[in-house]
């Protein structure tokens, strides 16, 4: 397995990371078997970043129960908060992101966690410094080792030249390249932050518009992807005249996001164990073969951006 020095942290972590939502989301406790497995089978070969928050409803306690006993084999990230934040449940404050993170190592069955992330919240509430200082003080007190903003956009920007992180989680993949072109990547670098790729693959979107193309049963592929991702991928293949039975759109999209030099891990979710297994043996391979068409779709994302922001 491909491993990075995380930025500042200094800690090595694995290139391929194990996103835990649909863990929590779509197993939870009825899946725990095939949760746990999935989960160990990923430790046993060279997964050590793992990716879970307090909002994937069992995520951090199934992470607990299953791999808590291997505490020391892994890199373990969370997240304070609920991602929404205008929603009634989700008031950004001190106290509410001390206890989230106070619940989170009671669920995890730890007494530290590697990273405590800011779940996706927005740039005033950023500004206003309760919830960083909620964060700094769980360091303090030895809660957590290092803090980091999850996010996008002018959010991710602001929580980047802020200096006040040690991490960035941040939307990158073929259809979702504003990282890139407005340089949060180059900034987060520029700062020795450690970088996480959150939808490296674009949610499968581009495999989505293959399954159209062949007028195929391609429901499975849109449901799991954002609507906007999948028109992207639909006006930039369709300029670039590109013949998706001629590629594996799964590759190139890893692919895209594997060769971006300045993300340190790349976090892919999943519910099923022949995924996971698919993915580590994609991370073998040498896929010198894609540049090509990495540049072309990079090029004609700039070309086509209409203001296309990142998702949340």
């Amino acid at each position: 397995m491909e491993s990075n020095i995380f930025g500042k942290t200094n800690n090595k972590v694995s290139k391929l990371g194990l996103g835990l939502a649909q863990v929590g989301f779509q197993l939870g406790y009825d899946g725990y078997k095939e949760a746990d497995e999935i989960l160990n089978y990923s430790l046993d070969n060279g997964i050590n970043f793992l990716d879970t928050a307090a909002m994937y409803h069992d995520s951090e306690s199934i992470v607990g129960k299953s791999v808590g006993h291997r505490r020391d084999e892994y890199f373990l990230a969370t997240k304070a908060g609920t991602g929404r934040t205008n929603s009634e449940d989700s008031e950004w404050t001190y106290d509410k992101v001390k206890n989230s993170v106070e619940k989170s190592l009671k669920n995890l069955q730890t007494d530290r966690i590697d990273l405590v992330q800011l779940h996706s919240c927005e740039t005033h509430i950023l500004e206003q410094g309760d919830v960083i200082r909620a964060l700094q003080d769980c360091k303090i007190e030895g809660k957590t080792k290092f803090i980091g903003y999850s996010g996008d956009n002018e959010a991710a920007d602001w929580a980047v030249k802020s200096n006040l992180f040690d991490t960035l989680q941040t939307s990158y993949s073929i259809a979702d390249q504003r990282a890139r072109t407005k340089n949060i990547l180059k900034e987060a670098t520029n700062r020795n932050l450690g970088i996480i790729a959150k939808r490296p693959i674009g949610n499968a979107s581009l495999l989505g518009v293959k399954h159209s193309s062949n007028n195929e049963k391609d429901e499975n592929y849109k449901a799991s992807a954002y609507d906007e991702y999948f028109n992207r991928m639909v006006q930039i293949t369709k300029e670039l005249d590109i013949n998706l039975n001629e590629i594996d759109p799964i590759e190139l999209s890893m692919s895209f996001s594997l060769i971006q030099k300045e993300i340190h891990v790349l976090i892919i979710g999943s519910k099923n164990k022949s995924h996971v297994k698919a993915n580590l043996e994609f991370m073998q391979e040498k896929k010198d073969n894609m540049e090509i068409l990495i540049n072309q779709y990079q090029n004609m994302f700039e070309k086509l951006d209409d203001n296309w922001r990142q998702l949340t």
